[in-house]
């Protein structure tokens, strides 16, 4: 990103700023302080700036972070600074300013204001069935979208869809051959199946393909427009229920003949011939050979995605940054493309980006592979949607609780490694769950219901208790900072869950209603319900008042 998001704890800037420009005024060292949150038991602050500034200057690192130390105790959100072998300085924040803080914890900075940012995400193809891959791609891709948008990015949200190609002239055949009342995804496992066993159906779906992109057969024609359009109208059925849009469509058939452009105009200097193929000989960059141009002229995926990129460019002319969320399984290829791209226009190479999940798998060993056994996305959010009902039956809010559910239990996990989903575990209240985190707010919210009024609290000294909620409340800007710079919701998630277990021991040990302390602590509610709010908000999943 062009603009670097810092991770921290309020007064992090402060505390660098008088760090470096002691260890410029007193050891002539362009210092860059980076702080860190240890353990609670050593401060709220920590750093190793003396280390750095020992190595360089030959001196003991201790003597160094005393001197350096000295010149944060006139800083007024300082409380106490220490220092621990070899060098370290561990600082400590007033607490008032910390309780402060943890009221401010979201009104998150705005570093990404006046970009505009893709983020292409989902993806399934028409006249297939929308499988647990494809949902995991649409959650965590409208997930990042709101991490950039939560740091004012303007965000458009983008799908692309292989509408031509073999498993669409196969789909195709199938309809034809099945006739009327045939269902998509029937008719493309027919014609998957007569592909791979009969000759004569196997030149047949050809020709098809062949029509499609040509668009000069009117039957072939229309069946190929209504399953497109039949197709988009289910998968709509699902992420209206996941309230997740997509603003912009994107289909290979707009995509080819601009890619192949591309491929045909660079041919002897980016591409070259073989045996009647048009190739990219991807080992001169530590990759693999692809295809781009089959012998009979058909684009590949690798070409369709060429010209998706000039597409784009088109149709976004202004856009910073285009990020890309697939499965893993086309890692390799898209390093290939973006190699390819990087020669024809360097520029568009260096604005996308491409990230990749893992699989998705249940007990079953169903999977979202290509080479698996696929698993419907509907399938899924059903069972999830049973469980709800057999966990919660008297539920408020089963809808917000299920859907949850299943959001939660994908982005908890970082992006990149294969899940298996438990779907018990994903409804479950005693762990790490969607649902137990719409509970905690529903308790707070509850609590504050119970409050008469709440106060300014101007008593800034802290019971360990409520020091421990206001330090974790804080540190909430810093981690959707580094969700964002990362690309990763799953640092939301884990920071989440344990917000909601310290705020458990908060609420165990603490008293507040009616207790001597209740302004404070009900502050400390307040703070604590609007940034799980606002983190759930982040991931797309609602926060109830009541479950």
């Amino acid at each position: 990103m062009s603009n670097k998001l810092e991770s921290s704890l309020p007064g992090m800037q402060e505390i660098k700023k008088a760090l470096d420009a002691a260890a410029k005024a007193e050891f002539g060292v362009d210092g860059k302080t980076e702080l860190s949150v240890p353990d609670e038991k050593f401060g709220d602050l920590a750093t190793g700036i003396a280390m750095q500034v020992g190595k360089k200057t030959g001196k003991n690192p201790r003597e160094v972070a005393i001197l350096l130390a000295g010149k944060l105790h006139n800083l007024e959100i300082v409380e106490k600074v220490e220092i621990a072998d070899p060098g370290f300085i561990n600082i400590r924040l007033n607490d008032e300013y910390l309780l402060d803080s943890s009221g401010r914890a979201t009104d998150l900075p705005k570093p990404l204001a006046g970009q505009e940012i893709l983020v292409e995400f989902g993806d399934p193809n028409p006249f297939k069935e929308l499988h647990i891959g494809h949902l995991y791609s649409y959650i965590v891709g409208d997930s990042i979208s709101r991490l950039l948008e939560a740091h004012g990015a303007s965000v458009s949200r983008l799908s692309y869809h292989g509408d031509v190609g073999l498993q669409v002239a196969q789909a195709v055949y199938g309809l034809l051959e099945l006739g009327e009342g045939s269902n998509l995804g029937g008719s493309y496992a027919y014609g998957a199946e007569k592909y791979a066993s009969m000759p004569t159906a196997k030149d047949r779906i050809e020709a098809i393909n062949k029509a499609i992109y040509t668009g000069d057969d009117p039957e072939i024609e229309s069946l190929h427009e209504d399953g497109v359009k039949l197709s988009f109208e289910e998968f709509d059925k699902i992420l209206n229920k996941l309230s997740i849009k997509t603003d912009r469509r994107y289909l290979e058939s707009q995509t080819w003949m601009i890619g192949a452009d591309m491929v045909k105009r660079n041919i002897g200097r980016i591409f070259k011939r073989s045996q009647g193929a048009i190739i990219f000989e991807g080992e001169k960059k530590g990759l693999h050979t692809r295809v781009f141009l089959t012998s009979k002229g058909i684009p590949t995926y690798e070409t369709k995605d060429l010209g998706l990129v000039k597409l784009k460019a088109r149709d976004y002319p202004n856009a910073n940054r285009s990020i890309i969320v697939t499965a893993h399984e086309q890692a390799e290829y898209f390093k290939v493309m973006l190699a390819a791209l990087a020669e024809i226009e360097p520029g568009l190479a260096d604005k996308t980006t491409h990230i990749y999940h893992g699989f998705v798998s249940l007990a079953s060993g169903k999977m979202s592979s290509r080479t698996g056994e696929v698993y419907a996305a509907s399938d899924l959010l059903n069972k999830v949607r049973v469980e709800t009902a057999k966990q919660f039956p008297s539920s408020h809010s089963a809808d917000e609780t299920y859907i949850g559910a299943v959001k939660y239990a994908l982005l908890k996990h970082r992006i990149g490694a294969d899940i298996v989903f438990d779907v018990k575990e994903s409804v479950s209240l005693q762990g790490n769950s969607g649902p137990y985190l719409q509970y905690a707010h529903a308790r707070a919210s509850s609590i504050l219901a119970k409050a008469e009024s709440e106060h300014a609290a101007k008593d800034g000294k802290l019971e360990p208790a409520e020091r421990s909620l206001a330090r974790k409340i804080s540190e909430y800007p810093g981690v959707v900072s580094k969700a964002t710079e990362e690309l990763l919701p799953s640092h939301i998630t884990n920071y989440l869950h344990e917000l909601a277990q310290i705020f458990n021991s908060f609420y165990e040990t603490s008293r507040i209603i009616g207790d001597e302390r209740e302004s404070v602590r009900m502050r400390l509610v307040r703070n604590y319900a609007d940034v799980l709010k606002s983190g759930l908000k982040l991931l797309n999943i609602s926060a109830p008042d009541r479950v």
